[in-house]
């Protein structure tokens, strides 16, 4: 902790997740965990994150779609939050997972979204 780019990291993954949900898992963080919470900090948000080949916004479809094709439902619902506050709209959302559907087969777009609606309804996003 305390680096440059860490201290970068925090900053976007304050942004983009919220602090919230920052705090949450940083103060959840302990032996075990605790290393690991330094190294996406630094490495995930603050390397890649701040990178300027590509803006948040392309960078949480991107995130969307692979989650999605790994069928990680706590990360994948967590980038979807992450994903609006991006500015990425709900007809972009549904667009990228159309995409996963041809590419990463139906079953794994289906549970996506099933489970961007769930977050998207929690957040009172309007699906109508």
């Amino acid at each position: 902790m305390g680096s440059e780019m860490y201290d970068k990291g925090m900053t976007v993954r304050r942004e983009v997740l919220g602090a919230e949900h920052v705090d949450r898992s940083t103060a959840a963080a302990d032996n075990l965990t605790a290393e690991f919470q330094s190294f996406i900090t630094e490495y995930c948000w603050g390397e890649i994150w701040t990178r300027e080949g590509l803006d948040r916004k392309t960078r949480s479809l991107i995130n969307l779609a692979m989650l999605a094709s790994l069928n990680r439902p706590d990360e994948f619902k967590l980038h979807v939050r992450a994903a609006i506050n991006n500015g990425v709209t709900v007809d972009e959302m549904k667009e990228v997972l159309m995409q996963t559907a041809i590419y990463a087969g139906v079953p794994a777009a289906h549970s996506a979204f099933k489970w961007a609606r769930e977050v998207l309804e929690g957040m009172e996003v309007d699906l109508t």
